[in-house]
């Protein structure tokens, strides 16, 4: 998908918090560690370094939802991130996201933290992290 794509599908799936423009996916997807994965009318952006991973966004079409596309896309960030040497996985969801937060609870999330007014005055995030198991080495 390019930046435009991306921004467009990213425009069709939020509007609080507001969805990211072409210029910002470009941005994104140029920083060193940062990874894309497509799958049906959904993407999910991240980003590993320093042993860390954060799940940037995750959008998937309406007419995709409850299909799966965002769990698989889950699973497949802390694949991703695991053979980028990321052992601690981070991502912000509004608050009144419950669906998605459901999602990534079932997978293992936990809630950490708040951060009050992130995406806009009133609506806060809900900071999660996920820990991957360390490989051992040799094993």
């Amino acid at each position: 998908m390019t930046p435009d794509q991306l921004a467009a599908l990213h425009a069709r799936c939020f509007t609080t918090p507001r969805p990211w423009s072409t210029a910002e996916f470009s941005a994104l997807l140029a920083t060193s560690g940062s990874f894309l994965l497509t799958r049906d009318n959904s993407f999910l952006l991240g980003r590993a370094i320093a042993g860390e991973a954060e799940l940037l966004t995750l959008a998937v079409a309406p007419e995709a939802r409850r299909q799966g596309h965002g769990r698989a896309l889950t699973l497949e960030f802390a694949d991703t991130a695991r053979r980028m040497a990321a052992c601690d996985l981070f991502l912000e969801v509004a608050a009144d996201n419950h669906p998605a937060q459901a999602l990534y609870a079932a997978l293992g999330w936990r809630e950490t933290g708040r951060r009050r007014g992130y995406y806009a005055p009133g609506l806060d995030a809900v900071v999660m992290h996920l820990g991957l198991a360390k490989q051992q080495e040799g094993g």
